[in-house]
This record gives C-alpha cells, sequence and structure tokens, in this order.
C-alpha cells in the first residue's frame, strides 16, 4: 500500500463550532471486481453527463472527457452553482434537457446526492457513481456520512462568515488527493468552490432514482473523504455494477483510464 495512504488514527473530534452542519458535507484494478447481483447491463446511450462533487468544478472531469470523446461518446460536464441541492439539481436538468436522446448521468462525491435527484429526469437512462453518496429517498449526503466514523478530510473545513465551507490546501493535499503529483493537488486547491453544507449536504432527497434505473458504482478504496466502507455498502445497497480502484477520492484524476473505461462499458461497451 502507498504510504501515502496510511489511515491514521487521528481523533475524530470536531475541529469547527457546527458539528451538525459539518457532519452534512461529504458529504481492483479496473474490471477485476466482482459485479453485484442483479447488475444492469450496458445502456447502449451515446450521451454522458458529468456532475462534479464539492470543492470543485467541471474540470475534475478533464481527464476523462477527451478520452470517452475518442471513443465516440457525446460528453458534457456540468457546473454546480453551490447553493442549494434544489439549485444543483436544477443546473442538472437544463443540461439534461439539451441532450439529444437517453443519457448516462455520473456523479462525483457530493454529485452523487445531485445525480440521486436529478436522475429521475425521463432523459436519465442509467447513474454512474464515482466515489459517491448515493442516499435514499428521505435522506441526505449528511445523513449517510454520519454513519462512519468521521473520515480524516473532514478535519480540514473552514467556514466563512456565512457558513460556506472551504478546504484548506493541506486538506486537499493530503485527503482529498494525496496521489496526485503536488502541481495538480495545488491546482485542484485554487479552484476549489465554497460549499453552502446546510443547504446542499444536508439536503434531503425527495425521491432515489437509483431505486428505479441501473446503477454502476466505482469505489475509491484508499478515500479519506468518504468511507470506503460506506461506498461498498452503498454499491450494495443498489445492487450497482461495481469496480474498485486503489485511489484516493479523485479516481477520475488519479486513474482516468480505468474510470473512462468502466463509464464506456456502462453507456455502451465501447
Amino acid at each position: 500500500m502507498d504510504p501515502r495512504f496510511s489511515k491514521s488514527k487521528s481523533s475524530r473530534a470536531l475541529r469547527l463550532p457546527a458539528k451538525a452542519a459539518l457532519a452534512a458535507l461529504f458529504l481492483l484494478i479496473p474490471f477485476s471486481g466482482t459485479a453485484q447481483s442483479n447488475s444492469p447491463q450496458a445502456l447502449h446511450v451515446h450521451n454522458i453527463v458529468l456532475v462534479h462533487g464539492a470543492w470543485a468544478d467541471g474540470s475534475s472531469w478533464a481527464k476523462i472527457i477527451p478520452i470517452l470523446q475518442k471513443k465516440g461518446f457525446h460528453v458534457t460536464a456540468v457546473h454546480l452553482p453551490f447553493t442549494t441541492l434544489a439549485e444543483d439539481v436544477a443546473a442538472v436538468k437544463r443540461t439534461l434537457a439539451l441532450q439529444d436522446g437517453p443519457v448516462l448521468l455520473v456523479g462525483h462525491s457530493y454529485g452523487g446526492a445531485v445525480i440521486t435527484e436529478a436522475g429521475n429526469d425521463p432523459k436519465v437512462a442509467g447513474l454512474l457513481y464515482v466515489a459517491a453518496f448515493a442516499p435514499d429517498s428521505g435522506q441526505s449526503a449528511g445523513d449517510l456520512n454520519n454513519e462512519f466514523p468521521a473520515p480524516p478530510g473532514d478535519e480540514e473545513f473552514r467556514p466563512d462568515a456565512q457558513g460556506f465551507l472551504r478546504l484548506t490546501d493541506k486538506g486537499i493535499a493530503e485527503d482529498f488527493a494525496p496521489d496526485l503529483p503536488p502541481a495538480e493537488a495545488k491546482i485542484l486547491a485554487a479552484t476549489q468552490g465554497q460549499v453552502s453544507g446546510p443547504n446542499e449536504l444536508g439536503a434531503k432527497v425527495t425521491k432515489a432514482a437509483w431505486r428505479d434505473k441501473p446503477s454502476f458504482y466505482i469505489v475509491a478504496d484508499y478515500d479519506r473523504m468518504i468511507s470506503p466502507e460506506l461506498e461498498t455498502r452503498l454499491s450494495e445497497e443498489m445492487h450497482a455494477e461495481t469496480i474498485h480502484i486503489p485511489s484516493s477520492h479523485v479516481p477520475m484524476l488519479s486513474h482516468p483510464t480505468q474510470v473512462a473505461d468502466f463509464i464506456a462499458k456502462a453507456a455502451g461497451g465501447h
């Protein structure tokens, strides 16, 4: 195991004054994993819509997009406003409306909660989660996060005067993306967005699309932002076709070929 991923037994004590808001935050090798029972077949869709997670933007998918385009897919990356879950979902639905046919909807991290709600759109043929939350109806990402011990990255959130949160540069380098070169981690730190925790990660999903549509899941085995045990449990509850990648929270940046190949396989086996 890469020593950068060693899981120290750091204190789980709350670092910030608003534990409820903070808890609401965050909230294999390719194809060697075993698919869950009832795993879906390839969807045979041309359109792929990518939804980034918290403390990120559409450039999270910069390494994935050209691979998928080369395979012949039409790819669009959404930019979330980071205000409320409802407004994030609305941004995704505006993008879905522009697609010319069925869509594979892909979400990373908090983006998993967004696609769980937005995925009820009739254009969405299936959902693919990348180290992501997948709340059930009436659940929030924060509810899921509270079911497991706080991951190391939770210690690195810093709120501003309005309660919007940012990850420290240390949190990006050591917890969010420790398997990226330092220069790439610095870019992530510089481009991250501030997240309205309670209004996004604390907001409840009204109807979980994964209950009705085929689902796929990538578990990041060395994730320090979302518990890999939680990711595994979610994939099992969804009966998702699942692979494990030995990565940090950002496998689409540290293992782009594996992630893109899995997305392509789910979309139609290109």
